[in-house]
Formats: C-alpha cells, structure tokens, sequence
C-alpha cells in the first residue's frame, strides 16, 4: 500500500473517485495504484501528482513517510 499517496489524497480532501476523475484515469485504475499493486506510467504519475501537489518522482522513490514526502516536495 502507498500509505503516502493516500495521506496526500485526505490532505487535499480527495476521494478515489475525485482523484481520478481530476487526474484522467479510471477510479478502478487509481485504487490499484494507491493499493500499490500498479505502478503507473510517467505520464499518469505527472497527473496524479499534479491532482495532490506533490513531485511525481515520488512513486519511483522508496516508501516513506508523509512528513518526509513533504520535504523532498518542498525543495
């Protein structure tokens, strides 16, 4: 599971289905890849990052915290 991707996700008062729907993917597709169980494509990483403010290099990065997401955004 990308604990992570689901904190950003609450944080911007997201459900699956806005995320999606604001990242132009499936909801089904989203789920998989907050799940962990996709790993999505650069183009739909950029869309989704874009959708939860944050660097879309996060996904190809080890899991980790939410707090230490936030600094590498940040920088």
């Amino acid at each position: 599971m990308r604990k992570w991707l689901k904190d950003f996700r609450i944080q911007r008062g997201l459900t699956q289905e806005e995320t999606a729907i604001l990242s132009n993917i499936s909801r089904s597709y989203y789920t998989h890849i907050e799940k962990g169980t996709k790993t999505p494509t650069v183009d739909v990483a950029k869309e989704i990052s874009k959708t939860l403010k944050f660097e879309w290099v996060l996904f190809f990065n080890n899991d980790c915290s939410l707090k230490e997401q936030i600094v590498v955004t940040v920088r």
